[in-house]
């Protein structure tokens, strides 16, 4: 059984009232312009920006895992990620940081080298097989995402039979297999976005208390103007801010615990408001 806590470097962080993990993308190429920062002064903007709205956490991200984003070298997404996790380390160390990496020796590195908290895993283990086994050794959270496929490949891994029912199993077996590696602390984030349609997208939407429910684990959820809004609503992703907030307050109503958002102001807000109307 997952708790409502996390455990971060030592120091237990409830979930007992919904939080907000900031993006932060050292890539050039997101799917969303506006989430990238390419220089210090960026990069070191958008870290005040995300802690003064708000934010619980920052996840920073050197690797785009939008649909068909170019494959880069290990060495390459080290070398994005490493200054701005050094800054994060050396002048805001008070919030806790998620790397959002699939290689297990970036996430080693990330953690042992710059404190990072937390390890979120598009991949789900799928991509490095080493990854579990890295993050029952350093004790930290896990983020486990669904996927099928990876980023080049996911959309074309949408032929469902039973989506909640498969994605209820994928969950139950990684989940199995975390638990025997002795790993604690796994947020579930069930992939918005990932080897799904945008009717998909809908449908799991709609099951979100019952996987929250169902693995017993804090539940994130990260819609931030992606394509199942916009693509939906034939906008741009910058215009989606609208129906990111509308999805992001639909998701607290059912079980979410962390919203993985662009714009942190909007969701903080979201929060208070469906706070007040919960109590």
């Amino acid at each position: 059984m997952c708790a409502k806590t996390l455990n971060i470097r030592g120091r237990l962080m409830s979930l007992e009232q919904p939080l907000v993990m900031g993006i932060l993308n050292v890539t050039p190429d997101s799917f969303y312009s506006g989430s990238c920062q390419t220089d210090e002064y960026q990069v070191k903007s958008r870290i005040e920006t995300v802690i003064g709205e708000g934010a619980a956490f920052i996840d920073v991200g050197g690797c785009s895992t939008r649909p068909d984003a170019a494959a880069i070298s290990a060495e390459e997404e080290w070398n994005r990620l490493e200054p701005t996790l050094k800054m994060l380390n050396t002048n805001y160390s008070n919030i806790p940081v998620s790397v959002d990496t699939f290689r297990s020796e970036i996430a080693r590195r990330a953690v042992e080298d710059y404190g990072v908290a937390l390890v979120n895993d598009i991949s789900g283990g799928a991509i490095d097989e080493k990854m579990f086994e890295t993050v029952a050794n350093l004790h930290v959270p896990y983020i486990l995402m669904h996927i099928r496929g990876t980023p080049q490949t996911m959309q074309q891994h949408t032929d469902y039979k039973n989506l909640i029912g498969e994605i209820m199993l994928y969950f139950s077996d990684k989940l199995k297999t975390l638990r025997l590696l002795g790993v604690n602390d796994v947020i579930i984030d069930p992939g918005f976005g990932f080897s799904k349609t945008t009717d998909q997208n809908y449908e799991l939407m709609l099951h979100l208390k019952e996987i929250s429910t169902l693995t017993e684990c804090p539940l994130l959820v990260g819609v931030s103007r992606k394509s199942m809004i916009y693509k939906f609503l034939n906008i741009s992703a910058e215009e989606s801010l609208t129906g990111t907030i509308i999805l992001n307050t639909f998701a607290l109503l059912n079980g979410a615990d962390i919203l993985r958002v662009h714009d942190v102001k909007a969701a903080v807000e979201a929060i208070k408001i469906v706070n007040k109307l919960t109590d």
